[in-house]
């Protein structure tokens, strides 16, 4: 494994083991839930939104090293961006994890978000990483249902 790679491994690593902004948040305004039955991912998202900004979000959930992290990094992405910055980091997150994989990231616009890349080598995996990323977009849409990756 090359050095980008293993620096990428550790990041999920680490963000699986001590994930950043989990728990409830009590003031919540925004709220969606997620699941991917095939694999028993979980996670339900909270946000608070005011003036178009999250101002505050926070994961809770349970499932696989790549869910948990990409739940992690996802919420440290977009707390402080508008909903329309966070669409678009959907957008461009959605698409790498689709993309082909030999396809290189657009680490520019993803940064640190560019380590769930290589999921795309592993089809399975690619709705582990979407998960968090499927429930913001509903939570930052209002839709009341409950996200499915089936």
């Amino acid at each position: 494994m090359n050095a980008l790679g293993e620096l990428y491994q550790q990041l999920i690593i680490d963000h699986n083991r001590t994930p950043r902004n989990f728990g409830s948040l009590e003031d919540a305004n925004r709220f969606a839930a997620g699941d991917n039955p095939l694999c028993g991912d979980r996670i339900k998202l909270y946000l608070k939104v005011a003036d178009d900004v999250i101002q505050e979000i926070r994961f809770e959930g349970s499932g696989c090293a790549i869910s948990q992290a990409s739940a992690s990094l996802m919420t440290t992405a977009v707390r402080g961006k508008s909903l329309a910055e966070a669409l678009n980091l959907f957008n461009a997150f959605h698409g790498m994890v689709t993309s082909p994989p030999d396809a290189l990231p657009n680490s520019k616009a993803l940064g640190k978000l560019a380590a769930f890349g290589g999921v795309r080598a592993f089809p399975a995996r690619v709705k582990c990483a979407n998960l968090a990323w499927h429930t913001l977009r509903a939570a930052l849409q209002g839709e009341p249902q409950a996200v499915s990756t089936e």
